[in-house]
Formats: structure tokens, C-alpha cells, sequence
């Protein structure tokens, strides 16, 4: 892998907070500064630093919710500079790779604004499918995992 996800600690806190969308992007995501904030008062969001190798490049959060259970791509963010590399779907893969090692891990949720600025195209190519559902002015989406007791009842079903 050349990207990572790392903790946001005191000696990388303004280099992740200094990354930024392209201009015509800030209305998709808040600042990554809100998102840190916001993230250390909630107790179920689960926070990242996105590296190339060690360069910060981006930020992602989820919102972990063990007890529902649900779990929610709060924000997800690739610095301008660096978009339309690879290395956003590179740090969602790791992102949905990690989430389905949680409990009861059956789907990831997000939303996102719609429009050709939003990142909807992005998350409809890693697998992401609408619900149908808004969230506020956003559109929902959802990545379902898939269970291998559930592959194994179609390989059955279908022989």
C-alpha cells in the first residue's frame, strides 16, 4: 500500500488541518479542523490522518455506533492536490476493509450533496448504491458487505 490511515495526534494535527478541497468542493465537506472537533466530543467517531507515504493527503471519519448497530462515513476528504490519483478509493478500501471487521458489520452508510462537484460518481464506483433515502439536502448511500454465508447459500442454489 502506498497510503495508510494514522492517528491525528499533537504532532500532525495542522498538517491534516491544513489539507483542502478543490474551491468548488468546500460546500460537499466541512474543514477538516470542524471534523476533529466534532469527532473528539462524540463518543463513537473513530478518526484518520490519510498518508502517501509520509505525506498527509487526506481525512476520513466514521461514526461507529456499536450499539445500533450502524456505521457511517461521517466525512471523507482527499486534498485537492492530490485527487483523481487513486488514492481516495485506495483509503476507502482500507476504510470498508476495517469496518467489516466490526461487530454485526452488515453495511456502510454515507451522504453526500448531489451534483457533478460531489463525490456521489466516487462512492457509486467503489460499490456504493443510493437508498432512495435523503439526509437533510444529501443523497443516502449504502455499501453492503457481503457475507460469505451468504455467497456460499447462492453457490448452493445455484448447482
Amino acid at each position: 500500500h502506498q497510503v495508510t490511515l494514522r492517528d491525528i495526534t499533537e504532532f500532525n494535527l495542522t498538517e491534516i488541518m491544513k489539507l483542502d478541497v478543490l474551491s468548488s468542493q468546500k460546500k460537499c465537506v466541512a474543514p477538516n479542523s470542524v471534523s476533529i472537533a466534532q469527532g473528539h466530543y462524540s463518543k463513537t467517531a473513530w478518526f484518520k490522518g490519510i498518508y502517501l507515504k509520509e505525506q498527509p493527503v487526506g481525512f476520513v471519519m466514521l461514526d461507529l455506533d456499536e450499539n445500533k448497530p450502524e456505521y457511517f462515513l461521517w466525512r471523507f476528504m482527499i486534498d485537492g492536490s492530490y485527487q483523481g490519483k487513486g488514492y481516495g478509493r485506495e483509503a476507502m478500501e482500507m476504510v470498508i476493509d476495517y469496518v467489516q471487521t466490526l461487530p454485526n458489520a452488515h453495511e456502510l452508510i454515507t451522504s453526500c450533496l448531489p451534483g457533478p462537484e460531489g463525490p456521489e460518481a466516487f462512492y457509486k464506483k467503489l460499490g456504493f448504491e443510493p437508498t432512495g433515502a435523503m439526509v437533510d439536502d444529501e443523497i443516502a448511500l449504502r455499501y453492503h458487505f457481503e457475507h460469505e454465508e451468504s455467497e456460499e447459500r447462492e453457490e448452493t442454489e445455484n448447482q
